[in-house]
């Protein structure tokens, strides 16, 4: 075992100062322990502590250390070939801690998906997953069975070869049900357009497959019995069209012999359940323990099955696969007959002879058998030798061994027509293009006692790790190669050996054949030659000291002793030739047709499948398998099919599941170290692992490696542009020893211990900065705290030394100085207000002197008018005015003057009224010419338009008899012409360059246009024909639009304008009123258009999200836009990306353009504001539940770190809904979810107190996916606590009362219900001018 001890370097050595190590232990395989004294070269003890407390010296070799554990950034990795470290102890710790605690049944192991039975059922396997991982890359998401199908599915469709995928593991450790869902998956995303349900067909064999060769054993209750490989073809456009299944090894010992508490084949059990219904009475059943081949494991029953609802669903999938009620009464009466034919009791006559009694009569009489020929033939046989023929009665030992021969013999042959049958019904009409084999095989298996079936299986393992050994070899040399990394031979181990001593010349299996062909050949003979011809001579073969009915092989997984009773009568799988001539003859034409000389081809497909290999295949170094004189042994037909599935999987691409058994007690993650330890030895895990440790385990991009290490980087290294070359200056920096990595292409390759060598040197460059972080603040805080201390100091001296001073003479003399105080202050207030009073009279006398003599300034122009005014008087004395007397006072002055101008103004306004009088009298015979003008004008226009109204009358009645003569003719043409005019517009015209300035939704304008057309020649043909005609033609473009333009939205607002139609009449003018539809009314076509346009939005909303869908996740969760938050880790043989360029990428920009760019287009094609709404809250859902699903499944992603980053790219959403004033469309809301999925992952989670907050916050997200967000977290680096198991069961039990759906992933194809508002057309349609090029001149302006 080669993690037992690791040889390390003198310059590693290092690493063994105060570290973690693991040690051996009896019971949990491997302990973790810390080293508490530092090691020096040479010691011969490690001083540690176990983390119980236990101290320990344990003692080393100093060339041979105990194995280091990784770091604790590095523990719960999805691919154990991310780990530093590489051995067994940290595979066990890596599987443990991802399957016990964080709940994750699959892990990476290089090409390997390793899958551990939870013993549970878990919500991962819904259609909703399907579809997260359709499309991914086999890196981007976490481990998953359907990760390894789409990975498979890819390959085909990408090279055009065939793949396979190998599911091994032990009995139990659910096999069968990985295989289930790998062509679940198939079925899933391959769905054909045919009504063929070909998809339905293949899933269908799948439980009568179960039924018919699974059984109970004591490790698992549906434990497949028989291995499969299953052929899923696939068309040139890689839709499943087909499908074949191969069947290997049988157990058919299970039909007459069960261990206890085990049981027969589950499809016994449900015959006897439904026995008592009436169409089964002729089979004369009863309960399961009145039959012998039922009851003898003593445990007929399964806790939680009903093996009669399964017999009802066994027969649906019967009808499914086309196989009706007479096949299956026919397979029926099989399986009765055996039944019976297993309690046919055998008593002995004498010593030497046998007699059969009674029960046998039903067994003949439902195969349609002579009683007393089997009767006489069960008991005796017939010995032919070259002069004579002799019949010998048998004992009742070998009469009861030729009754189980018999009914094994028949159970068999049933067996292969069921699959025959199914792969009749699988059969695809087509040609196949290529195919997916799903190969469900069992294990590695040892146990107490082991047998000839158990030797047959572990044959079959050796020749499955011989090629899975190669093939993991080979993909290791080709991606040295690619990577052009200088490529060292590597030792692997090579299982060669083991399969010579087993099928080569002379070997266990040769020895065993020419035992076989003699007539008194035994097992024990057989065992004597094996230890002559391999104890002491074969290192792989062994002779037990306390048995001598045993042998001893070291297979590749472990020693396995097997027992030899029963080898050579279970290899000769002989029935009496006497007893299959009966079986011949019988009338039952089933069990007649069996036992034919030349049975037809289990396999219809075997000469129609033409196999490409997709490699050269790998020869082994054997020679070609010998043909042994014997010709009728079980292990011939084994072989022969043995080396096809070989030769199949060698010309395909494989894809390997390792399926693992966590405890033998079937207990829900429940981890024992001691029996995973033991499968993963045996399924090849470990030797995978041991491949890669031996040359550069650990691989990172140069992106991946520039942004976990930037931190070590200085501030002239990352000033180069080119970031391939600033990681290599910095290794050649950190890691003296270039031998210690290797710079590929597009990888970095470093041996075992150099990742935890960096990660160490990354934590103490982090160490240290933040030792300098709190240095700083502790400092602040500590000032900032002396300073407050200081003050306080102050002020407690001052009050202290103030009330120290407070004494009797000191009131005096403070009483005293008051005094002083107030006479004084009342001195300077006295003065001040003297100087004020002195400033203010001054003040006063100034501005009395400047306003009199402003004042005399304005009366010295009036005395200037009275005086010229005087003079003009004394010139109008002939006048008998007043004489003035010049000595007159002022005031009479000033009366005489206001006479004179009075008398002026008077004069004036008469002569102004005179000659507007004059100017009056003109207008009026001016206006009196014209009215006689205009009356005699109004008298020839009245006579005119008589003449014109005739005259129109007489051209009316000719148009409309033209109209009526040429409408039926023009109708159909015109309809598709106006149609085919809107659906051209619609695909050609854009919303920019020469038809920027058309109106919104033009086409839906003309359309109604052309309706108005036909109501006003009140055609009703003409209408019909042109509603029928449109609406096909939506129909079409709505069918065919798959890409992002205005065709969808044109006719959306057409479809919403008819659709409201009634609603017109509230907004329309009194002259859209008496132009709107006078005969028709369009209601009947109402419910069709509303119909076609929920079809025309949900076909909309369905391009915006294919165009953005392939942008969530890169945008939103994997771009990190903040700086100095990077969350990358290894992602070890399966990467996200293999380029340091990472330009294309998608940004968080990339999906606010592509909104806006979806707002722009809307809003420039006149849609409806609410419509709008509702689309961008359709689409803002999307983004919220592609993300969250894909968080959900994306361990790597559930950090703190990530939270931050999430929650500043919805910032960045809600930002935009603000830009665009979408705030009330409710599309905030819908990224409630995702919100509170940033915030779990940031918030602390460790008290109580926590746990309550979690529950009270998170109301959006569901109890299982709070669960899987916790137990998804993921600590980025060694600062970041995980989240202990006990704090997510606190979680959980609070949120037990919690009702929601137990559902783990979003609907992402949900559709919010959408609503059509109206809202009339801003344009008048007798104002929309046509465009000529529409060639529309039919339609008439009204």
């Amino acid at each position: 075992m080669f993690g037992d001890c690791i040889s390390v370097p003198l310059k590693e050595r290092e690493l063994y100062r105060y570290n973690r190590v693991w040690i051996p232990d009896n019971e949990e395989v491997w302990q973790s322990a810390e080293i508490t004294k530092n090691y020096k070269a040479g010691d011969r003890f490690l001083h540690v502590q176990l983390e119980d407390g236990t101290e320990l010296s344990y003692p080393v070799d100093p060339a041979a250390l105990p194995p280091l554990r990784n770091p604790d950034i590095l523990v719960g990795e999805n691919d154990l070939t991310a780990l530093s470290y590489l051995h067994e102890p940290a595979v066990l710790h890596n599987l443990k801690i991802r399957f016990v605690e964080s709940k994750l049944i699959y892990t990476y192991s290089g090409i390997i998906l390793v899958a551990i039975n939870p013993y549970k059922q878990l919500p991962i396997y819904g259609d909703a997953i399907i579809h997260a991982y359709s499309g991914q890359n086999m890196g981007d998401m976490d481990p998953h069975i359907f990760a390894v199908a789409e990975e498979a599915y890819k390959q085909m469709a990408r090279n055009n070869k065939n793949q396979s995928i190998i599911v091994s593991g032990e009995s139990g450790a659910g096999k069968t049900v990985s295989a289930r869902y790998t062509m679940r998956y198939f079925a899933t995303v391959s769905k054909s357009s045919s009504n063929a349900h070909v998809e339905d067909k293949v899933l269908a064999s799948n439980p009568i497959t179960e039924a018919v060769g699974n059984a109970k054993t004591t490790r698992n209750d549906n434990s497949s019995r028989f291995g499969k490989y299953t052929e899923i073809s696939f068309d040139q456009n890689y839709q499943i069209i087909g499908a074949n299944m191969r069947t290997y090894l049988l157990e058919k010992s299970r039909v007459v012999f069960q261990s206890e508490n085990e049981r027969n084949y589950h499809i016994f059990y449900q015959l006897c359940a439904s026995a008592m219904q009436p169409e089964y009475e002729h089979l004369k059943l009863g309960n399961a323990e009145e039959f012998n081949y039922t009851r003898m494991g003593g445990s007929t029953v399964i806790e939680g099955i009903d093996d009669r609802a399964n017999m009802v669903e066994t027969q649906k999938t019967f009808d499914l696969l086309g196989l009706k009620g007479d096949f299956q009464m026919d397979v029926f009466k099989m399986l009765a007959a055996i039944l019976h034919l297993g309690n046919v009791e055998i008593a002995a006559v004498g010593d030497e002879r046998s007699s059969i009694n009674k029960h046998l009569n039903i067994f003949c009489e439902l195969l349609g058998l002579n009683c007393d020929k089997v009767a006489r033939w069960l008991c005796h046989r017939k010995i032919v030798t070259t002069s004579e023929t002799v019949t010998k009665p048998m004992t009742r030992a070998q009469a009861a061994n030729a009754r189980d021969a018999l009914a094994k013999k028949i159970y068999s042959h049933l067996f292969d027509f069921i699959v025959e049958r199914i792969n009749q019904a699988l059969q695809f009409p087509g040609k196949q293009h290529t195919f997916i084999g799903v190969l469900d095989i069992y294990g590695f298996e040892t146990f107490d006692v082991n047998s000839f079936e158990q030797f047959c299986i572990n044959y079959a393992n050796e020749k499955l790790q011989q090629q899975f050994n190669l093939h993991v070899f080979k993909l290791e040399q080709e991606e040295y190669m690619k990577e052009d990394i200088p490529w060292t031979l590597i030792d692997f181990y090579d299982n060669q050996p083991v399969i010579d001593l087993i099928e080569a010349k002379m070997g266990i299996l040769e020895l065993l054949d020419e035992e076989c062909l003699l007539p008194h050949g035994k097992d024990e003979n057989w065992l004597q030659k094996l230890y002559n011809n391999f104890v002491n001579k074969n290192s792989l073969f062994e002779k037990p000291r306390m048995s001598n009915t045993s042998f001893i092989i070291q297979h590749f997984a472990d020693k396995v002793e097997y027992k030899c009773e029963g080898f050579l009568e279970k290899n000769r799988d002989t029935v009496h030739e006497v007893l299959i001539e009966i079986l011949k003859e019988s009338k039952f034409h089933l069990c007649a047709n069996f036992f034919q000389d030349s049975p037809v081809s289990v396999s219809p497909f075997s000469s129609t499948i033409n196999i490409k290999s997709a490699r050269p295949v790998l020869k082994s170094p054997n020679k070609q398998l010998r043909m042994t004189v014997g010709s009728k042994v079980l292990h011939k037909p084994f072989r022969n099919s043995l080396s096809l599935l070989m030769v199949t999987l060698n010309a395909t691409t494989p894809h390997y599941v390792r399926c693992i058994k966590p405890n033998d007690e079937k207990l829900p993650f429940e981890f024992d170290s001691k029996r995973v330890a033991q499968q993963l030895r045996a399924c090849g895990v470990l030797e995978t692992i041991r491949i890669s440790a031996q040359s550069y385990p650990s691989r990172w991009t140069y992106i991946e490696f520039f942004s976990r290490y930037s931190i070590l980087m200085t501030q002239q290294e990352l000033s180069i542009n080119d970031k391939k070359q600033i990681c290599k200056i910095v290794l050649q920096r950190l890691i003296q020893d270039h031998n210690q990595y290797q710079f590929g292409r597009t990888k970095i390759f470093f041996r075992a211990g150099q990742v935890a060598y960096l990660e160490k040197l990354r934590s103490d460059k982090l160490r240290h900065a933040c030792i300098l972080i709190q240095k700083r603040v502790r400092g602040w805080l500590q000032r900032r705290r002396f300073l407050s201390m200081r003050r306080a100091a102050l002020t407690v001296q001052q009050y202290f030394r103030g009330q120290q001073a407070i004494t009797a003479r000191n009131l005096k003399q403070t009483w005293a100085a008051i005094i002083i105080q107030k006479y004084c202050r009342g001195y300077l207030v006295r003065r001040l207000c003297q100087l004020i009073h002195v400033a203010a009279v001054t003040i006063q006398a100034y501005t009395r002197g400047f306003l009199a003599r402003k004042k005399y300034r304005k009366v010295q122009p009036i005395k200037n008018l009275i005086s010229v005014t005087g003079n003009n008087l004394c010139s109008v004395k002939n006048m008998n005015t007043m004489a003035i007397i010049p000595n007159s006072s002022p005031f009479a002055c000033l009366v005489l003057l206001s006479s004179a101008l009075f008398f002026l103004v008077f004069y004036q306004d008469l002569l102004l009224e005179s000659h507007f009088q004059s100017q009056k009298e003109i207008y009026e015979k001016e206006i009196e010419g014209l009215n006689f003008k205009v009356e005699h004008l109004s008298q020839d226009i009245n006579h005119l338009q008589k003449l014109f109204r005739e005259e129109n009358d007489i051209n009316d009645g000719i148009r409309l008899e033209v109209s009526r003569l040429t409408s039926e003719n023009l109708v159909c043409s015109r309809c598709r012409s106006t149609t085919q005019m809107c659906l051209w517009h619609s695909k050609y015209l854009k919303p920019r360059g020469v038809v920027v300035n058309m109106i919104p939704g033009l086409p839906a304008h003309i359309l109604f246009m052309c309706v108005r057309y036909a109501d006003y020649l009140n055609d009703p043909d003409m209408l019909k024909s042109f509603m029928n005609v449109t609406i096909d033609g939506i129909k079409q473009v709505v069918k065919v639009g798959a890409m992002f333009d205005c065709t969808l939205l044109y006719f959306l607002i057409f479809n919403t304008r008819f659709y409201k139609m009634h609603e017109f009449m509230k907004y329309n003018t009194p002259r859209q009123n008496k132009n709107c539809l006078k005969h028709f009314d369009l209601s009947e076509y109402r419910q069709i258009l509303s119909d076609l346009a929920i079809r025309i939005y949900h076909q909309f909303i369905i391009v915006m999200e294919n165009n953005i869908q392939h942008m969530i996740v890169p945008g939103m969760l994997e771009y990190e836009s903040l700086q100095g938050i990077s969350g990358l880790k290894p992602t070890g043989f399966r990467k996200r990306s293999s380029s340091i360029d990472d330009t294309d990428t998608y940004t968080m920009t990339s999906i606010l353009q592509q909104l806006s760019y979806f707002y722009s287009t809307m809003c420039q094609n006149g849609l409806d504001s609410e419509l709008l709404k509702q689309a961008v809250k359709q689409l803002f859902f999307l983004i919220g539940a592609v993300t969250l699903n894909s968080l959900f499944l994306r361990k790597d992603m559930c950090s703190c770190r990530k939270g931050m980053q999430i929650r500043c790219n919805i910032s960045y959403l809600e930002e935009w809904l603000k830009d665009k004033n979408l705030q009330s469309s409710n599309a905030k809301e819908t990224l409630e979810p995702l919100s509170q999925a940033a915030w779990l992952l940031q918030v602390k989670k460790i008290t109580d107190d926590d746990a309550k907050e979690i529950c009270e916050h998170c109301t959006s997200l569901s109890t299982v996916q709070i669960v899987k967000i916790l137990n998804s977290y993921t600590p980025i680096d060694d600062f970041e606590k995980r989240v202990t198991p006990s704090f997510v069961r606190k979680v959980q039990a609070m949120l037990n009362n919690r009702e929601d759906v137990p559902q783990l992933m979003l609907d992402t194809k949900h559709l919010f219900q959408v609503t059509f508002p109206f809202s009339p057309s801003p344009h008048a349609l007798e104002l929309i001018q046509v465009p000529s090029s529409f060639k529309l001149g039919f339609l008439t302006r009204v």
